[in-house]
C-alpha cells in the first residue's frame, strides 16, 4: 500500500496508504466497496520459505481478518491473484488442470492454498462470490526493479545497467509466464464474470530459463553470459497452466506473445534506466 513508484497518481482512484497488516487500515480501504482484488503478497516463494511464521501472518491472518471485515461491511466479491506455479507442487501431468492435487513444497503455496480455502467457506458459509485466480509467472513495465521477484524483469534491468545475469541451476527449468495486460485484462473481467472458484491463469504455453536468456539476448541485441549457480531446492522443474476453464468461463485468452511482451519490458526499461534500485 505505498505509492507507486513509477508513475503519479490516477485521476479518479482513492488510494488508503497503510499496511495490510493494520486492521484500521482495511476498514478504511474496504469502506463503501462493492468488489475487492485481492492482490497483495508480503512474501516471495524464497522469503517466505526463510520464515513461514511471517509469510503465515502477513498473508493468511492479514487476508482472513480482510474477510471479516468485507462480512461486516457487506462487500460481496472478492477476486483474489492466488498462485499457479506453486499450489500445485511438482506437477504429475505435462500441462496443470484446476483439478490436479495440491501439494505445495513452498510456505507461499501453502499459504496461497489455505487462503483460497478460507474463499470457500466463505462462499458456503456467509455467501462471499471469490474467484481464486491460480496465476502463473507475470511479467511486464515495472517488474524486476527492486531484484527480488521477477526474472524476466530482473535479467532486463541488470542487462541495461551492464550486471552479469545469475542462472540457478542448468537453465532447464520451464515457466508459463503471462503479461501483465493480458492479466489485468482477466481481473476486469472476472469482476464481472458471474463465476465462483478457483481457475488457471497463464499462457497456457512453456519456456525454459536458458530460452528466457536467449530472448532477453534478441530483445536487448545483447550478447549475454550468465553466470550458473547451484539449483535451489524450492524450485519446481516444470509447470504449464491449462487454461481452459478461464477461457470456456470468460471467453478470456492471453494476447501477448512471449517475445513481444519481453521487448515492451525493455523499450519501458530503457526509458526508466536512470532510476536506482526501488526498495
Amino acid at each position: 500500500m505505498k505509492p507507486e513508484a513509477f508513475r503519479a497518481p490516477v485521476p479518479g482512484v482513492e488510494y488508503v496508504t497503510g499496511s495490510f497488516m493494520s486492521e484500521p487500515v482495511l476498514q478504511a480501504a474496504l469502506r463503501d466497496i462493492d468488489v475487492v482484488v485481492h492482490g497483495v503478497s508480503t512474501t516471495v516463494p524464497s522469503t517466505a520459505n526463510a520464515d513461514p511464521l511471517a509469510d503465515i501472518q502477513g498473508n493468511l491472518m492479514s487476508t482472513v481478518r480482510m474477510l471479516q471485515i468485507m462480512r461486516q461491511q457487506r462487500v460481496g466479491k472478492l477476486v483474489f491473484l492466488s498462485s499457479g506455479g506453486t499450489v500445485y507442487g511438482v506437477p504429475s501431468v505435462e500441462v496443470v488442470p484446476e483439478t490436479h492435487p495440491l501439494a505445495p513444497i513452498t510456505s507461499h503455496g501453502i499459504v496461497k492454498v489455505a487462503i483460497e480455502q478460507y474463499l470457500h467457506m466463505e462462499h458456503r458459509l456467509h455467501g462471499l462470490d471469490y474467484v481464486a485466480l491460480r496465476v502463473s509467472n507475470p511479467y511486464g513495465p515495472r517488474q524486476g526493479c527492486n531484484g527480488i521477484q521477477g526474472i524476466i524483469g530482473n535479467y532486463l534491468w541488470k542487462i541495461a545497467h551492464g550486471e552479469q545475469i545469475e542462472v540457478w541451476g542448468d537453465g532447464s527449468i520451464v515457466r508459463d509466464f503471462v503479461h501483465v495486460h493480458d492479466l489485468a485484462e482477466l481481473c476486469a473481467t472476472v469482476v464481472e464474470a458471474p463465476i465462483v472458484g478457483c481457475f488457471n491463469a497463464g499462457s497456457g504455453t512453456g519456456a525454459s530459463v536458458n530460452e528466457i536468456v536467449q530472448a532477453a539476448s534478441a530483445v536487448t541485441n545483447r550478447r549475454i553470459r550468465p553466470i550458473y549457480k547451484p539449483g535451489r531446492s524450492f524450485d519446481v522443474p516444470r509447470i504449464i497452466l491449462d487454461i481452459r476453464r478461464i477461457r470456456s468461463a470468460t471467453g478470456w485468452v492471453p494476447k501477448t506473445p512471449l517475445i513481444q511482451g519481453m521487448r515492451h519490458s525493455w523499450n519501458w526499461i530503457q526509458g526508466h534506466r536512470s532510476i536506482d534500485a526501488i526498495a
